[in-house]
């Protein structure tokens, strides 16, 4: 299946350096060498990570020969961007043992077995200093401090260390080793995907395109899809969960999500942004988009009955049909304890966000403190947010 190129520049991108050429290459039928570098830092994705992924995917339709670069030395050390603080490292296990859970994940969008799979500790673990030092050569330290996160820790007070500034060096000569046409990433990593194209033309190479894409809002309506924000949808949540999530999106948010994590056609874009604007029910949209995300995820049949549980308890205001019961080791805990314990949350940070946003009941009452003490002498049903719930007992 052949993309179209109106659609790999235009469809869910945020700008391309440099256009012209970059078409140029596309319309000339050559198989593009297409670079999507990766630090596993984490395992568990959501849809802001699939959104790059997807974009991918459309390279990898249109014949391009895909290569995905998993970070197990840069990863090391850390990408700064977006940092207010150095951020800790990670082993070359940890990196490794991420990379193979990424795999299984994005193995949902792109086609595995037809994608070359790189380490740049192949090639980075035996630069010698020297070499360091001629890399650093193409950069100025000015260069580097013009850098948005750079100026936020200075007037902050907070410390830049040298080695932050080997990361984006690291990553522009992981192009020159995998001699890569295009690099694709996300806004926030503009600066380090730019770097590769000076590295790539000192090495004599041709420096490489960049294509970014926008970061995918979280369902706060506010910020960047995150985990530590709690506003993601991860994409191997369950049907019911990543239905309810994409409901409680803002309505502002719609036309984007249709836009950077399904498949509808531009034709359906145009509709339906047309729908929009002329009136109709946002919530009515969002049944659609929900179900969208759910049958790419898991399948239509899943969709259809998240779909239906979700009317069963927000529009009937009934409970779940089947609630899990979990079995405490004691009789007497903590609120924020018994949502880490219980995993209704994925930490005690976010437990204590949930209580104070008003977010957690006990038997369909609000908890009002984070520092509440729940007696389980009998049976509870505790609820997270509108979509999470577990009975719990001693």
């Amino acid at each position: 299946m052949k993309t179209d190129v109106n659609i790999l520049l235009n469809r869910g991108v945020a700008d391309v350096i440099v256009r012209e050429e970059l078409e140029k290459k596309l319309k000339s039928g050559k198989k593009l060498r297409v670079k999507l570098g990766i630090d596993p830092s984490g395992a568990d994705l959501h849809l802001g990570h699939m959104v790059v992924i997807k974009k991918l995917r459309e390279f990898q339709e249109a014949g391009h020969h895909i290569m995905l670069l998993f970070g197990n030395f840069t990863g090391q050390i850390g990408d700064p961007t977006d940092k207010l603080n150095s951020r800790p490292p990670k082993t070359q296990k940890e990196l490794e043992k991420n990379a193979k859970t990424y795999l299984d994940q994005v193995d949902k969008v792109l086609d595995i077995k037809k994608i070359e799979v790189m380490w740049n500790a192949d090639w980075l673990g035996k630069l010698k200093f020297a070499d360091v030092v001629n890399l650093a050569q193409v950069f100025t330290v000015h260069q580097m401090l013009e850098r948005d996160m750079y100026q936020d820790r200075i007037k902050k007070n907070n410390p830049i260390y040298m080695h932050e500034f080997l990361y984006p060096l690291m990553q522009g000569y992981d192009s020159v080793a995998m001699k890569a046409d295009l690099e694709l990433g996300g806004t926030d990593q503009t600066f380090n995907l730019l770097a590769g194209r000076p590295i790539q033309k000192a090495y004599g190479q041709e420096p490489q395109n960049v294509l970014t894409v926008p970061l995918l809002i979280g369902t706060d309506g506010k910020d960047k899809m995150g985990k530590s924000l709690g506003n993601y949808i991860g994409i191997n949540e369950s049907p019911k969960d990543m239905f309810g999530k994409t409901m409680s999106i803002t309505d502002d948010l719609i036309l984007d999500y249709f836009e950077l994590t399904t498949d509808v056609t531009i034709d359906e874009l145009k509709k339906i942004k047309k729908e929009l604007s002329s009136g109709k029910n946002p919530r009515d949209l969002k049944v659609r988009l929900a179900k969208e995300i759910v049958t790419f995820y898991h399948s239509k049949k899943d969709a259809d009955n998240a779909e239906q549980e979700f009317i069963n308890m927000f529009q009937k205001k009934d409970l779940p049909d089947e609630i899990d019961t979990k079995k405490m080791s004691k009789k007497t805990w903590n609120i924020v304890d018994l949502l880490a314990e219980t995993k209704l949350v994925s930490s005690k940070s976010e437990g204590r966000r949930m209580v104070e946003q008003g977010g957690v009941k006990i038997d369909q009452e609000k908890v009002e403190s984070i520092d509440e003490e729940i007696s389980l002498s009998s049976e509870k049903l505790v609820q997270v947010g509108k979509r999470k719930f577990l009975k719990v007992k001693a």
